[in-house]
């Protein structure tokens, strides 16, 4: 699949959509993204539902209007977000077979079904809609997978119909995706997906944890999860986002990424760098397949070494920070505590995954 069409215009394929959680990218701007010729970004459900609100944005014209982005939005369902929450401490609440009930620390009570996870997501003025699933983590038992793949699809099929009923009549819809669960066991997985299917969903995601407990990649069950999803349909690696794991996953299928890594590394002085003679499609797979920092290395900005280098940080990169600055006034800045520093290191590791994102469409 080439291209993945939104409503807000067709993306290219593979593409990476940064997390802009809260409605903003950390550190940077929109127009920083769109600089970076960022595509999409992803957004919050389950905390824009909790401020300011799924109605108040509605009101402001959607997310678009309410955040200045003129590019394509996809929000999660916000059932991650309450697994983890309740996962940690049950006493914020239970997980019904019919619903999530959850009691924040503020006090009161929120009762979260798949029809409000499509309506809260119909409020905010989503591209991209998430249904709701039940997520589990890698180590669990079996019968907590079986429990997830169920009610994954009951959900799936509950969210479909609200969907299906909002936007009934309407030639400007949005996307529906669905997510498959199943943990590292492959017949509920190809279970998962191919009741998911029978639904009918424009997209598939991939549920659960992509991490193992070592902060590898859990390979085993990102195939397993890519091979029972429609190929003819986006298939999208949630919350995978270092560089030699997208290419591990391009690998696999995936078509769609999205992480905090890019603004988050950024934020702690580390840029990527593609290794001189790199920045090209054949050397993303050079080397050790899946090696960290086989085809990228970091640019440590608070090194002793960029003091008084008058070299930009990355020659072949084309950002603001790389075109009209040094390495050693970028130094300066981290040095003088300028938020310049956040936002042009911010800027510049979102045009790397644009540039990685290229490499890869043209190697395919």
């Amino acid at each position: 699949m080439k291209e993945l069409v939104t409503r807000r215009g067709a993306v290219p394929l593979p593409a990476f959509f940064p997390d802009a959680t809260y409605g903003a990218l950390r550190a940077a701007g929109f127009d920083d993204a769109e600089s970076a010729q960022v595509p999409g970004v992803v957004m919050n459900t389950f905390h824009l539902y909790q401020r300011p609100g799924a109605r108040l944005v509605k009101s402001l014209g959607g997310l678009h209007a309410f955040c200045g982005w003129p590019g394509a939005i996809l929000t999660d369902s916000g059932g991650f977000q309450l697994f983890s929450l309740i996962r940690e401490n049950p006493s914020y609440g239970e997980i019904r077979d019919g619903e999530i009930i959850f009691r924040p620390d503020s006090g009161g009570k929120m009762i979260f079904t798949p029809e409000k996870c499509i309506q809260a997501q119909y409020q905010l003025g989503s591209d991209i809609l998430m249904a709701l699933d039940l997520c589990t983590h890698p180590d669990d038992a079996p019968e907590a997978q079986r429990r997830s793949v169920e009610l994954t699809v009951a959900w799936g099929r509950r969210c479909r119909a609200e969907f299906d009923k909002l936007f009934s009549g309407k030639e400007d819809r949005p996307l529906l995706f669905g997510i498959v669960q199943g943990g590292g066991d492959r017949a509920l997985r190809m279970e998962c997906g191919e009741r998911l299917r029978e639904i009918g969903f424009d997209g598939f995601g991939f549920g659960g944890w992509p991490l193992k407990g070592d902060g590898t990649l859990h390979e085993e069950s990102l195939q397993y999860a890519a091979e029972a999803m429609d190929p003819d349909k986006p298939r999208y690696a949630m919350g995978v986002g270092r560089p030699e794991e997208i290419v591990r996953c391009v690998d696999m299928g995936y078509t769609l990424f999205d992480c905090v890594i890019p603004t988050r590394e950024a934020r702690h002085q580390r840029l990527y760098v593609f290794r001189e003679g790199c920045d090209r499609p054949d050397a993303l797979r050079s080397g050790k397949p899946g090696a960290a920092g086989s085809f990228y290395r970091f640019h440590y900005c608070l090194d002793d070494a960029h003091a008084r280098s008058a070299k930009p940080v990355d020659e072949s990169c084309d950002c603001p920070l790389c075109t009209r600055y040094s390495r050693a006034y970028l130094h300066h800045l981290w040095k003088v505590g300028d938020p310049q520093a956040q936002r042009l290191a911010t800027a510049h590791n979102l045009r790397f995954y644009q540039r990685l994102m290229a490499l890869l469409r043209d190697g395919n």
